[in-house]
């Protein structure tokens, strides 16, 4: 139930927080609560994909995507994430998560989550990536296009190294999925 009352504020506040533009930081602000931790007293694993998720759909509400892919029959998929825990959100703390549209390219968009404590340390940091489907003609949507759809002319930025390699890793993984999905069809 929690995970739905977290939803709901986001989407009840997002407008407060204003447009999203590309080069900007969504901001949502937590407590570790009592369903959020594990044996040790923190911020359980699960619990970082989920408030990431709260992260990215307060980016899609602010920026516009959600109205575009409801009028067009599409909708955000995320491709693949890698997370690093620096440290520890304990019990009762309050911490932000700090979630940016890195860059994109073809149909991949990559961003970042960073779990950020009350005061400035890093928790953790978490890149993901994604993208847009088109559920009426089975196929993701060229980054461009959905920029056009939200009236938007910014371009990517080149992907950094550590970028870079996340994709790279993220597609061999990907790859050796599908290859597993086919060893099992033979």
């Amino acid at each position: 139930m929690y995970v739905w009352l977290r939803l709901l504020r986001v989407g009840a506040t997002y407008k407060r927080r204003g447009r999203f533009d590309m080069g900007d930081e969504g901001r949502l602000s937590f407590r570790c609560l009592p369903t959020d931790i594990d044996m040790n007293m923190h911020l359980n694993n699960a619990r970082y994909m989920m408030l990431a998720d709260m992260g990215r759909i307060d980016i899609f509400l602010r920026s516009g995507l959600i109205s575009a892919a409801r009028r067009n029959g599409w909708g955000p998929l995320l491709g693949g994430l890698q997370i690093s825990y620096v440290r520890e959100i304990r019990l009762w703390k309050r911490f932000e998560v700090v979630s940016t549209i890195e860059t994109w390219s073809g149909t991949q968009i990559l961003g970042k989550h960073r779990f950020v404590l009350d005061d400035g340390r890093t928790a953790a940091v978490m890149m993901t990536t994604g993208g847009i489907y088109d559920f009426r003609n089975k196929r993701f949507v060229e980054v461009e296009e959905v920029m056009r759809a939200l009236g938007r002319t910014e371009a990517p930025r080149a992907p950094t190294e550590q970028e870079q390699a996340f994709m790279a890793s993220h597609m061999a993984m990907r790859q050796q999925g599908k290859e597993m999905v086919e060893e099992r069809r033979s």
